[in-house]
């Protein structure tokens, strides 16, 4: 036994940690993996990599944080590590300090680039991934300093135009003490380059301190040396990136770990001899430098500092005007709809700079998953540019076998890459590139081969394998997540191959449909055992949180009719035992609430004209940060990011899906265009138009417009691939009505509203 491959290792290893008191590893894992649905990998390399880079963090956290806490550290740790405040966790035997109560920042750039700088709730400025940042303090030897990290009193809010930037605005208690930050990414000559401007105000004699700070929103990074730049006012960090001052400061003071926080060795300056210092290094990596600026009373203090991003000018960089000008408009009176959708609209366009990545710090690489949902998002609203480039790499991403690989153990990518090439040509009305053929083609064989049929036929006989599916379900299983992903692949390759291959196409048309039988027997089986319509995460699992991913045969796939009784019993259930604050908290790793899956429930519930759908909308709506984004997932207590990214582009994405379906939406088994069914009744005001457009459908290019005056009248611009669809529009209140041929407005009178339909209310969910 001990001599079969990879077993003597084993048991060296084994010994090894026994005979020093361990645990057995091999043992450890192997009753770990109990707990799991035999599978082909136990959990994917990739994950382990990530998660073993987080913790070290934390690590490096424990040794820095908690036995310095008189220094001034980011808006997280004031809070997570203070007992009096509800973001508190105690530290006790957890070896790794992480950010789990704050995961919470704003990427700024620029278009085509993809250096992400980072703003912090509290206007921290993390130029680069992982690194240093740069604050700003007010102090004063005779007064009380004031830190925006400590904080309470802040705005911070997004302008946008013809640049992205991030204001935050931080008052002492008695605002008396004022100190607002903007930054932005700008060109200068040719380089990209982070610009924070930073304007100081107090009531009494003090100093703007602009600082560089070991540390951003995760954690410690590390500052081994900061020297001052020989031909400008400013630094040089590390030995590599340098750092500008707009003007030159009364005085630099350096502080490294062994001599205490900087704060303090400011405060020491104006009682000692000023040193005439130009560089500092810390062997612990702790090392600070501050920019001292002398503010007259009552006087205003602006200064500038400036990080290129780049060491050579970058060409391919256009402006946000040059993006955004042609993209789909949204005019509606509802202020905080109309914020959320222009910053994530953007969101989008920033984080698909060649490639497509869910957020700019820790999810700043691909996934399949979350880039056919983004990708879709893109589509609707036409960010075409980048979607068709981002589509051209997928065949580079695919292996030999035909598995889209974003990383193992993951059996949905197959059926999300084929959906999104497919969802580009019908979106765009174009014939799937004939580059894309054998990718797709590869990509649909690898789905069926992959399927598994065992001896003793059971639940999961012809879906896919046990898996480590979309992360959030649970251990490996047999996820029905992925077997519909599997069918809507299937499918999305039968149609782009139709015009190659019709023989081909219609094999894969029949195996789709094999596939989708083989689900409908399993939850026939299930159905048995449970005495129940919903669906659970899988053929061997009871229902709970992890059924959130089955509700995907409806929204987006639509592998079913909006009214399936399934479907419909599974929001139920998720709905009454899974929700809080108004939106969906996920119980299964997230711990949190989730902003996108959320949006998942709410498009279920419209496609099946169920009005709750907008109460869930606005709670997702009040969920988001005042930047208008939303971390993956969202502390139930302190509304904080507590996993993942602290800003999620698949939830942008799902923002803007969603608004998009409340306007203009297909029903693809009836080949009918469906309008308004999503507007509320709230923002139809007299002379006030409301407009939606132009947004890419399978149909064509579509533009609303809603204006209520004597009548509520909804006309639509189009620009149709082909003969005009079947068009209703299913205004919320009233009786649905179907356009004649060649009609492009409907009128309705308002004496036409259903009675007793209360519907859309603007009120405030329920905590």
């Amino acid at each position: 036994m001990l001599w079969k491959k990879g077993a003597i290792w084993n048991f060296i290893l084994a010994r090894l940690a026994t005979s020093k008191g361990y645990l057995d590893p091999i043992e450890l894992f192997a009753k770990l993996q109990r707990f799991a649905k035999p599978a082909e990998v136990w959990v994917p390399t990739e994950l382990l990599r990530s998660g073993s880079i987080l913790q070290a963090r934390g690590l490096i956290n424990s040794q820095a944080i908690q036995h310095n806490l008189d220094w001034i550290w980011p808006h997280w740790v004031n809070h997570q590590f203070n007992p009096r405040d509800k973001a508190f966790i105690p530290r006790a035997f957890s070896i790794s300090h992480i950010n789990m109560t704050n995961r919470n920042w704003t990427a700024i750039g620029l278009p085509d680039f993809p250096e992400y700088p980072l703003v912090d709730p509290r206007g921290l400025v993390t130029p680069f991934w992982d690194s240093w940042s740069v604050d700003g303090w007010i102090m004063a030897p005779d007064q009380t300093s004031f830190f925006p990290s400590q904080a309470e009193n802040v705005r911070q809010e997004v302008e946008y135009g013809a640049n992205f930037r991030i204001v935050t605005t931080s008052k002492s208690d008695d605002a008396n003490v004022t100190l607002t930050s903007h930054a932005e990414v700008e060109m200068a000559e040719g380089i990209p380059t982070c610009k924070t401007v930073f304007k100081a105000k107090a009531p009494y004699k003090a100093w703007l301190v602009v600082c560089l700070r070991p540390y951003n929103p995760e954690g410690v990074s590390f500052i081994d040396d900061i020297k001052r730049l020989a031909d400008d006012e400013g630094w040089r960090v590390n030995g590599k990136n340098d750092v500008h001052l707009s003007h030159k400061p009364s005085r630099y003071i350096y502080s490294n770990y062994h001599q205490g926080d900087l704060s303090q060795q400011i405060l020491l300056s104006a009682v000692s001899e000023p040193k005439d210092e130009h560089q500092i290094a810390c062997p612990v990596g702790m090392a600070a430098v501050a920019a001292v600026y002398e503010i007259e009373p009552h006087d205003n203090k602006e200064i500038t500092v400036s990080i290129p991003l780049s060491k050579h000018p970058v060409k391919t960089i256009t402006s946000w005007p040059e993006n955004l000008d042609d993209q789909c408009q949204l005019r509606i009176p509802d202020k905080l709809f109309q914020y959320l959708y222009e910053v994530n609209l953007r969101a989008l366009v920033l984080h698909s700079p060649g490639d497509i990545f869910p957020g700019p710090f820790t999810y700043k690489r691909f996934w399949f998953r979350d880039a056919a949902f983004i990708l879709y998002s893109m589509m609707t609203v036409g960010i075409l540019k980048n979607v068709e480039r981002i589509l051209d790499l997928f065949p580079e991403r695919q292996m030999p076998s035909g598995y889209f690989r974003s990383q193992d153990g993951e059996w949905d990518s197959n059926g999300q890459a084929l959906w999104s090439m497919q969802r580009y040509c019908a979106l765009t009305n174009k014939t799937a590139k004939p580059e894309w053929f054998i990718s797709l083609t590869r990509g649909a064989k690898w789905i069926n081969k992959k399927r598994i049929f065992p001896k003793h036929k059971g639940p999961h006989n012809g879906l896919l394998p046990a898996g480590f599916s979309a992360e959030h379900f649970g251990p490996n299983d047999y996820y029905y997540w992925d077997d519909f992903w599997g069918v809507a692949g299937l499918e999305a390759a039968s149609e782009a191959l139709k015009t190659y291959d019709v023989d081909l196409s219609a094999k894969l048309k029949a195996q789709a449909a094999d596939l989708l039988k083989s689900i409908e027997e399993s939850l026939e089986m299930v159905k048995t055992r449970t005495q129940d319509d919903a669906i659970p995460a899988s053929p061997y699992r009871r229902m709970d949180a992890g059924a959130i991913g089955s509700i995907v045969g409806s929204y987006p796939l639509q592998i079913w009719p909006g009214d399936d009784k399934r479907i419909l019993a599974t929001v139920k259930y998720l709905h009454k035992k899974c929700f809080l604050h108004g939106a969906f908290y996920h119980e299964i790793s997230h711990s949190g609430l989730n902003a996108y899956l959320t949006l998942h429930v709410a498009q279920v519930l419209l496609r099946a004209g169920n009005p709750e759908f907008f109460k869930i909308v606005n709670a997702v709506a009040k969920l988001a940060s005042p930047t208008g984004q939303w971390p993956e997932a969202i502390h139930p207590q302190t509304l904080g990011g507590c996993m993942g990214d602290g800003q999620h582009i698949w939830a942008s994405a799902e923002w803007i899906l969603m608004i998009r379906n409340m306007f203009v939406r297909e029903e693809e088994s009836t080949k009918t265009l469906i309008l308004c069914s999503g507007v509320p009744e709230g923002w139809l005001l007299e002379n006030k138009p409301v407009y939606f457009g132009y947004t890419y459908t399978t149909f064509g290019k579509v533009a609303v417009t809603i204006t209520c005056q004597e009548k509520i009248k909804v006309s639509w611009d189009a620009q149709w691939y082909g003969a005009a669809p079947h068009v209703e529009v299913h205004l919320p209140g009233y009786l649905k009505r179907t356009a004649q041929e060649n009609e492009n407005f409907i009128e309705i009178k308002k004496d036409e509203r259903l009675k007793d339909t209360e519907i859309f209310k603007t009120a405030d969910i329920a905590a």
